[in-house]
């Protein structure tokens, strides 16, 4: 089992989860982050400190395509561990449905 970052991070893209995370597996898109699926310990510390609950446990149903795009991405944008303030407009959002057609970017964050 992996955790990952599913639809909700997109445009919110809290980053609570950074500073917890003891292996550092978390990288940074323009607008989500992803989790490397290799490199998760499960230990789940990340899911809890969330704002946008966009955190999941790769076990639930329905998910085989966040943890697609978490592999898929995840050797292509920057580690990110430092946590920063979220997005402009981010809690306007967080529960939007469709982000990933209409705002998904597949372009590298800043990363540390």
């Amino acid at each position: 089992m992996t955790y990952i970052v599913t639809e909700n991070c997109i445009k919110c893209k809290y980053m609570d989860c950074v500073e917890v995370c003891p292996v550092d597996c978390f990288y940074e898109g323009e607008n989500m982050l992803v989790i490397h699926p290799d490199e998760c310990i499960d230990c789940g510390v990340c899911e809890p400190e969330c704002p946008a609950d966009a955190i999941k446990p790769d076990t639930e149903p329905g998910l085989d395509k966040w943890l697609k795009i978490n592999t898929e991405y995840a050797p292509l944008w920057p580690n990110i561990t430092i946590k920063r303030d979220a997005p402009e407009g981010a809690k306007e959002f967080d529960g939007v449905e469709d982000k990933f057609e209409t705002y998904f970017s597949p372009n590298p964050g800043e990363g540390d």
